[in-house]
């Protein structure tokens, strides 16, 4: 940092970047961010869909951090849940995979059903 437009600037990014975290709208995004996730490269699936997120306009959809979701052997996991309260649960993500699933389900509203759990568990 050389000036304090930089840190204006690193500033704006932050604050951009924590209200896709936090703003309210109907359906919301949680990544799980145990240790068990975070190992398995949650943090680079979160920060896709960020990024994908907010390249697309979609900063209005939250995506915030959980902790452990139960299911280890799963990680990295990622939770979209809809306005009436329907829950969609992604397993064994990537950031290709997170990128797929902003496109296919939150700008498409098409669930990705070979990412779920109910895909992976049935094979």
């Amino acid at each position: 940092m050389k000036s304090l437009a930089e840190l204006a600037e690193m500033r704006r990014k932050a604050r951009e970047e924590m209200s896709a975290r936090t703003s309210g709208h109907g359906r919301r995004v949680v990544v799980g961010m145990a240790t068990c996730g975070i190992a398995a490269g949650a943090r680079t699936v979160m920060g896709a869909m960020l990024e994908d997120l907010r390249t697309r306009g979609l900063a209005d959809i939250p995506v915030t951090m959980t902790g452990c979701i139960g299911v280890c052997r799963l990680e990295p996991i990622v939770e979209v849940y809809e306005q009436d309260g329907s829950k969609t649960t992604y397993v064994r993500m990537d950031p290709a995979k997170a990128r797929r699933l902003v496109a296919e389900h939150l700008v498409n509203g098409r669930v990705c059903q070979d990412l779920t759990i109910g895909a992976v568990e049935a094979n």
